[in-house]
């Protein structure tokens, strides 16, 4: 069964924030420059020396200020509403959560999560059966990791990146085969750690 963000056994997870900065990833990994936890930097750059030559991580999305991840909230929120109309309150922060995560439990504002993909030598991206941050309804379910209707290369691309980043201890958040995450909330609840090792932190970035 799919644990949502949004569950409240991921809010009651205490945070035991090990004060790690914030670091700029190396841009063979993240020509945008994303920042992310120092810990979660050195798993990422482990997962991504193990894959087969010609296949790299590729991360688009680090670290988001409070107010960008309160903006995607209310636009996504929004676009649910308009997909089913009227909802009760707590069945629309479920269907949100599904895309963002609510503000309190947010992996990315804690800089504890990246959304990547896989790109080969020439920097093109392989197939994952989705673009990045297709939503459910965008994509008729296809961003699950788990989802059926895609095909053969996206499955086996999705394999392969589980493989190397659980391998580097990270976990998936299941409705975002993109979406990875290590030190937070959500990663906690899954690996069965104690706490949280990182929490809400401020962009400012190690020298």
């Amino acid at each position: 069964m799919t644990i949502l963000l949004s569950d409240p056994r991921v809010a009651a997870v205490p945070v035991r924030d090990n004060g790690e900065p914030l670091v700029r990833l190396d841009p063979d990994l993240a020509p945008s420059g994303q920042l992310v936890r120092a810990g979660l930097a050195g798993r990422l750059a482990q997962a991504d020396s193990t894959l087969p030559a010609g296949i790299r991580l590729r991360v688009v999305e680090g670290h988001r200020t409070i107010a960008d991840q309160r903006a995607i909230i209310a636009a996504y929120s929004a676009q649910v509403r308009h997909a089913h109309g009227e909802l009760p309150e707590d069945l629309l922060r479920d269907l949100t959560s599904r895309f963002v995560a609510p503000l309190e439990v947010a992996p990315h504002v804690a800089g504890a999560a990246v959304d990547l993909t896989l790109v080969d030598a020439c920097g093109e991206a392989l197939d994952l059966g989705t673009a990045i941050d297709a939503t459910p309804e965008e994509s008729d379910g296809r961003c699950y990791f788990a989802a059926m209707g895609i095909g053969a290369d996206a499955h086996a691309n999705r394999d392969l990146l589980a493989g190397v980043l659980e391998g580097a201890g990270l976990v998936n958040y299941p409705t975002e085969w993109w979406h990875w995450s290590y030190g937070d909330r959500y990663w906690a609840l899954r690996a069965g750690a104690a706490a949280a090792i990182y929490g809400a932190v401020e962009r400012t970035v190690a020298a």
